[in-house]
């Protein structure tokens, strides 16, 4: 609670308070991630400063941990307005969002918060396409995750016959190719499955492991930034048009890229200094792919980017020039590998 009222009473300061007073309204925000993550008292101080612009006249109510629903709903939630503004994952609906899903192919990105200033650059022009029966607010990714389990994998090929646990459905894409097996566990439940044997590797976050105790579990970690997932914050349509010319500049000014790096810098920070820890902890093994090896993991992987590619056709989109534009961004902002 601390840390939140200092994120906010910060963050606040940088806002100046909308001019107007308007009829009170009381905003839910659904995160579905549990308290302890850094994400959660970021988003609140977020909140806390939304409140302090519009005079009090917007007041958001922040709930974590699947208060309000099922992860998997959260975007659907923003768009029938069971809650006003969400935490959404598009990967979670594979095929739905197929341009976000650019953001999840391997070897995409390799910094949190650069990548989530790219990434939130590119997608603004996008979301009005694929996601316009809500509000997007801001795109983000968490710090880059890898792969982590109890066999050293080094070559593409070592993942013939491996149960995995996917982060998102691009990377359960790749388990597939590679002849490996996907196992579907959410986080809380991941560190439960590689114990039982249900699964013997898993993608994810550095600093999650520690959080969620799946580094208890685990004993190898490829260092290399392997993937990122897409995160999306979205308004409800009716949420946002039942507000005030006045309100709506304040969501409007707490929508930029600032606050997006704003929000998930904490999360950026966690994650990788998750890294650090890692190689650092007894009887783990943090180990670096040769120039060559990773070549052969991105020459493995490719076939993604060609079925990515299908699927944003089949929508109606031109895949070439979406490619071209987020590569393009990606290299302004020098969120590359």
């Amino acid at each position: 609670m601390k840390k939140a009222l200092l994120l906010a009473l910060a963050f606040g300061a940088m806002v100046a308070p909308a001019t107007a007073q308007d009829k009170t309204v009381n905003l839910k925000m659904s995160i579905w991630l549990p308290p302890a993550h850094p994400l959660v008292p970021a988003t609140q101080a977020w909140a806390k400063s939304i409140d302090a612009a519009s005079n009090g006249t917007l007041k958001m109510t922040v709930f974590p941990s699947e208060q309000l629903g099922k992860a998997f709903d959260h975007y659907d939630m923003a768009r029938d307005g069971i809650a006003d503004v969400t935490y959404v994952n598009p990967g979670y609906q594979p095929g739905r969002f197929p341009i976000a899903a650019a953001g999840q192919l391997p070897f995409t990105f390799s910094d949190g918060k650069k990548g989530t200033l790219a990434l939130n650059e590119w997608y603004q022009k996008y979301a009005k396409q694929e996601m316009k029966d809500t509000k997007l607010c801001f795109a983000f990714i968490h710090d880059p995750g890898a792969l982590h389990g109890k066999k050293k994998i080094v070559a593409p090929s070592e993942l013939n016959g491996v149960k995995v646990r996917p982060a998102q459905s691009t990377i359960g894409e790749m388990v597939k190719l590679l002849g490996g097996t996907n196992v579907q566990a959410s986080a809380p439940e991941a560190r439960d499955a590689i114990e039982r044997g249900v699964a013997d590797e898993i993608t994810f976050p550095w600093g999650s492991m520690f959080l969620f105790g799946i580094d208890k579990v685990t004993k190898y970690h490829m260092d290399v930034p392997l993937y990122a997932t897409v995160f999306t914050y979205n308004i409800s349509l009716k949420a946002y048009d039942g507000m005030s010319a006045a309100q709506k500049k304040v969501m409007d000014d707490h929508c930029t890229p600032e606050w997006a790096s704003k929000i998930t810098d904490p999360w950026t920070e966690f994650e990788a200094n998750g890294r650090t820890k890692m190689k650092e902890a007894a009887g783990h093994e943090v180990y670096a792919l040769t120039p060559d090896q990773l070549n052969e993991w991105r020459k493995a992987t490719a076939p993604l980017r060609e079925s990515w590619a299908e699927a944003v056709k089949k929508a109606g989109h031109d895949p070439a020039a979406i490619d071209a534009d987020l590569k393009a961004i990606i290299a302004k902002h020098s969120a590359g590998i």
